[in-house]
């Protein structure tokens, strides 16, 4: 094992923003980006893979800071690490506490890098750590009518209303944009979601009139429902997240949870209400039903028919 001078965990270093290139520069690159890292970088050809492919920004933020931090702790070149160094590694992030989830995350990452970038096979004996499998936290009806009594500002209610009563992720939702709500026929248009995919999903006709007296006020050039500060882009998810924690505050509200309970929340709830588990699963846009299946274990319609022996 390696000594104790290791790097922390954590990288606060940030990286470099993915914004359109001057003109001048455009043909110079023959791209629309600017480089992730200097070219010198020993992860811009990483960094350079990973846009091409449409990784999303995140994802690109995320596999660029492991990598970094592997070769940080690693101390000598990706070409000469061994999977020993990578196993290696792996037991120090999980002496650190790291939990299952982020360590595949990382395996991820490194696969990716090593195998798609470097042509290197060092992960046929590393196996990946089981997922934690974690009840998903959600807000009774109560607490939802609650949450949004106390929500005094219109654009936050707005936000909150959208999230829960169309199930919108957080990303999703400070990114919707005006031409992409559906007044007559209430729905919303989800553009490039997870997975990068297209869907569509519901607004409930309460949303519906809230958002037609919003638009209507909105600045004819404004593109996004939830501009950001200035009316400049769009409102931040770190934002809506203090929203969240600032109405549950306010509300007396004590339970540990995002903002992302609410759309666990309206998972839940039409699952109580008996909504078919595949027409769920296509508004929430998951991939796999089982994950929306996850839902019936909060599900107090399904809880309800369950009587202890003891009763």
């Amino acid at each position: 094992m390696k000594s104790d001078s290791r790097p922390p965990l954590a990288d606060s270093r940030p990286l470099a923003d993915l914004t359109p290139l001057a003109s001048s520069q455009q043909n110079d690159l023959n791209s629309n980006y600017k480089p992730i890292l200097a070219k010198v970088h020993d992860l811009a050809t990483l960094g350079r893979e990973l846009v091409i492919r449409g990784f999303s920004k995140r994802t690109i933020r995320e596999y660029l800071g492991i990598n970094r931090r592997f070769l940080a702790w690693l101390g000598k070149s990706a070409k000469s690490a061994t999977a020993e160094d990578v196993k290696n590694y792996l037991l120090y992030l999980r002496a650190g506490g790291l939990s299952n989830t982020s360590l595949n995350l990382t395996i991820s990452a490194l696969k990716f890098y090593f195998e798609q970038i470097l042509k290197r096979k060092l992960f046929f004996n590393i196996k990946r750590p089981k997922r934690e499998k974690y009840l998903p936290t959600v807000l009774s009806r109560v607490e939802i009518k609650k949450l949004l009594d106390v929500t005094v500002n219109a654009k936050h209610h707005l936000l909150l209303s959208l999230i829960y009563g169309s199930g919108l992720r957080v990303s999703e939702a400070v990114k919707l944009k005006t031409a992409e709500v559906d007044l007559a026929n209430l729905r919303l248009r989800v553009k490039q979601g997870k997975g990068n995919k297209d869907r569509l999903t519901i607004l409930s006709k309460n949303s519906a009139e809230e958002l037609k007296k919003y638009l209507s006020e909105l600045p004819v050039e404004q593109t996004y429902v939830f501009a950001g500060a200035g009316n400049s882009g769009h409102l931040t998810t770190r934002t809506a997240e203090k929203v969240f924690g600032a109405v549950m505050q306010r509300a007396g509200i004590n339970k540990q949870a995002g903002i992302h309970c609410l759309r666990h929340s309206f998972a839940t709830h039409l699952l109580e209400n008996g909504t078919e588990i595949r027409l769920i699963q296509k508004l929430l846009g998951h991939q796999n039903v089982k994950t929306t299946e996850g839902y019936a274990r909060v599900a107090d319609s399904f809880l309800g028919r369950v009587i202890s022996p003891l009763s």
